[in-house]
């Protein structure tokens, strides 16, 4: 294993009720973490976490900052217990904001409240029922593409994340979605979810919540990353502040390029990928991405404990 590795921060749809309990029962880093962002948003983020409801925590607006919460705090216990620096971050979606926190670009406080005002706008941009989320297996890039074109029909219907080979989210006007869908198994899908997310995100549909994140972010204090941040929107690193703002507006309503910000971590030579964030999603999709990839992911005592060693012997 090379002693260069890369932390990644997922997005949405890693949250779950009771999620870090495990690692809070050992490291007080955790709940102090959550107080932390409590005291931004006015409401106990970590009970919302711990005790639900379950549909509130999967709304956008209290997902983005319980998740940035979960990981800044596993960062923090990485940090703490000697673990070192990456060479390069990256964040899947919303987790641009945790790796631009990593790497010093972003004060915490100022993260929570950027994601709490992001889910918010993106939220309100569609009322609920109006959009649609599903992930496709099955199908290549440029098929899936075809299938949406197809399916759109005068609405929106559009990739929004390339996750995977063979595994890609869209997005769009609910009816838009239920005509790619049933397009998409009829060109060979070999599996079709619905999500439960509640916002239609990275489609044409959020550009709305853009405009409205740009003006939050003109007064956003941001500073130049310490450390690379790779984006998602155009799988680059900025070393301009007026060029980060403007990546993190793009990707609210353009496609999250994830496994080609992967695969440009591993072609400058990084292979060991730290999956920071409560579960396992990002460690999946990056070993589909490339079979070179370590994986290794920190959610509890033991996967930080296996991780914190393997890195360790090497550096």
């Amino acid at each position: 294993m090379s002693s260069s590795f890369a932390f990644v921060f997922p997005g949405q749809g890693a949250q779950s009720l009771g999620m870090l309990a495990e690692l809070a029962a050992v490291y007080p880093l955790v709940q102090d973490t959550f107080a932390e962002a409590s005291a931004q948003l006015g409401y106990d983020l970590w009970q919302l976490t711990q005790e639900g409801p379950e549909e509130l925590l999967n709304r956008t607006d209290k997902t983005q900052p319980a998740l940035l919460a979960a990981e800044i705090a596993i960062w923090r216990i990485w940090r703490s217990l000697g673990g070192g620096m990456p060479s390069v971050v990256a964040g899947h979606s919303f987790g641009e904001y945790t790796a631009l926190t990593v790497a010093e670009a972003l004060e915490y406080a100022e993260a929570v409240r950027l994601v709490a005002a992001r889910g918010q706008f993106m939220y309100e941009a569609v009322p609920l029922g109006v959009g649609a989320v599903a992930a496709v297996l099955g199908l290549d890039d440029a098929e899936i593409t075809a299938v949406c074109v197809q399916a759109a029909e005068g609405e929106v219907v559009s990739p929004v994340n390339f996750n995977a080979p063979g595994q890609v989210v869209i997005a769009g006007h609910a009816s838009a979605v239920e005509r790619a869908m049933s397009a998409a198994k009829t060109a060979g899908a070999k599996k079709i979810v619905k999500l439960a997310v509640s916002a239609p995100v990275h489609c044409a549909l959020m550009t709305e919540a853009a405009n409205r994140m740009a003006v939050c972010l003109d007064s956003a204090a941001l500073s130049v990353p310490k450390i690379p941040v790779i984006h998602n929107v155009d799988v680059t690193a900025k070393s301009d502040v007026a060029a980060i703002r403007a990546a993190l507006v793009a990707q609210i309503d353009h496609p999250v390029r994830w496994s080609e910000t992967v695969l440009s971590m591993v072609n400058s030579g990084t292979i060991t990928l730290i999956e920071c964030g409560p579960g396992k999603v990002l460690s999946g999709l990056n070993k589909r991405i490339d079979r070179r990839i370590k994986s290794l992911p920190i959610f509890d005592p033991s996967s930080l404990e296996t991780t914190l060693a393997d890195v360790m012997a090497v550096g």
